[in-house]
């Protein structure tokens, strides 16, 4: 099992591409293996990718916007994906409130995949696991079409057992985003009441190979927050 970080978590440290740069170097330092990116703060890839390869750390995926997959933008996604070296792209979220919706999106990601040659993924929240008209829940109909990113939080939040939902879903997940919380608040890991030794459980069961920590409500900021939840992480990897 390896461990990143989606660095949306890290979102108030970071101020422009200098503070970007210097943020992987503490990631760096608190035992990541890699990131997961959400903005690029005006830097060219090659310019973090040199930083990436100098500090050891991978870039894992990277949640960019729907758009960036249309055929009009793909080339342009596509190189720079490539030369940051992604295992994986994806988004964090996309329009889900229909039938329709959820179709269009996962045709998006998956013809996106297709050109880049960059496995894509789809990220949930809570309503995904909310059944639409046709009986199907959101997550089924992006599964059919993309593969996914599962955040743990939000489907405890949605009543999911993750375990079962990991094991069961294992084919069709790319990476696991861990993360804790109360009453739909996000907090830093065992903070809350989410069952993080089942999802760990499930990633070594299923051998998904990484895990990424997120919180969208660090306190008191980003990088003490990561620190916080980094000790449980390190203790069960």
């Amino acid at each position: 099992m390896k461990l990143a970080v989606q660095l949306y978590s890290l979102r108030d440290m970071v101020k422009c591409g200098e503070d970007f740069l210097k943020i992987l170097e503490e990631v760096k330092k608190l035992g990541f293996d890699g990131v997961e990116f959400a903005g690029y703060h005006g830097l060219d890839a090659e310019t973090i990718k040199a930083k990436l390869d100098e500090l050891g750390l991978v870039a894992v995926g990277a949640h960019i916007g729907l758009d960036d997959y249309l055929p009009e933008n793909i080339e342009k996604t596509a190189q720079f994906h490539k030369t940051l070296g992604c295992l994986y792209c994806g988004v964090g979220g996309a329009s889900h409130d229909t039938v329709e919706e959820c179709e269009y999106a996962g045709d998006v990601l998956r013809a996106g995949a297709e050109k880049m040659g960059i496995p894509t993924y789809y990220h949930n929240h809570t309503e995904e696991f909310t059944p639409l008209a046709n009986g199907k829940t959101a997550m089924e109909i992006f599964a059919e079409r993309t593969k996914l990113e599962i955040d743990t939080y939000w489907s405890f939040h949605a009543g999911v057992d993750n375990y079962k939902y990991i094991t069961e879903h294992k084919d069709d997940i790319l990476l696991v985003h861990i993360k804790d919380g109360i009453d739909g608040k996000p907090l830093a890991l065992t903070e809350g009441n989410n069952d993080l030794d089942a999802i760990i459980r499930a990633v070594k069961d299923t051998g998904i190979e990484w895990v990424i920590l997120e919180n969208d409500d660090p306190v008191p900021n980003g990088i003490e927050d990561v620190a916080r939840s980094m000790k449980y992480l390190m203790s069960v990897k």
